[in-house]
């Protein structure tokens, strides 16, 4: 157990039966108050963000995840398959699981898997990645001065905007966290 107070971005944690994340927090004193601590966390489970309030000294059950190091090997529809690199088990982790990541994912890719109870939770993949345009109209010559940009597919079905000078076969670095393009390779 550990106390409000001690809450810091990243720390996992139960409360009320369910699993959070901390992505933000800030610690609040009044004068004579007491104190306390804001977090915006995520639900591990269920994905959704929100808001919780606690006082300072009221206490959380912290928990301690699994972390394994693992290679994406392939998707049968609804379950996409993962190598860990110690044990060479292959483990399904269900598509709902994966929903905001599925974009970014190709195959021999190396990503960390979180799990708590041996169930996995939680899926780090790196920051960017590389991936091959599959479908873009040609780039023409005119006003881009504003920094102009097309559409383009890339090879996981992944739509995002990119500078007119990009074709078709050409590679890019795509940011995971934001989707946005960021230096053709």
């Amino acid at each position: 157990m550990i106390e409000a107070n001690e809450l810091r971005k990243g720390t996992t944690f139960t409360h009320n039966n369910e699993l959070f994340k901390v992505i933000d927090y800030s610690h609040n004193k009044t004068a004579r108050g007491s104190a306390t601590v804001r977090v915006k966390v995520k639900n591990i489970i269920t994905g959704s963000t929100i808001e919780k309030t606690f006082n300072g000294d009221k206490r959380v059950q912290d928990i301690r995840l699994d972390h394994r190091d693992a290679e994406y090997l392939y998707t049968d529809g609804q379950l996409y398959y993962f190598m860990d690199l110690e044990t060479y088990e292959q483990p399904g982790i269900d598509a709902d699981l994966l929903e905001n990541i599925i974009p970014y994912l190709k195959e021999n890719m190396k990503v960390k898997i979180s799990s708590y109870q041996d169930k996995p939770v939680d899926i780090e993949i790196p920051i960017t990645v590389e991936l091959e345009v599959t479908h873009t109209e040609p780039g023409y010559a005119g006003d881009t001065t504003g920094g102009a940009t097309k559409p383009a597919t890339l090879t996981t079905g992944l739509e995002v905007k990119v500078p007119l000078f990009i074709n078709i076969g050409d590679v890019i670095r795509v940011k995971t966290s934001t989707g946005e393009y960021i230096t053709r390779v």
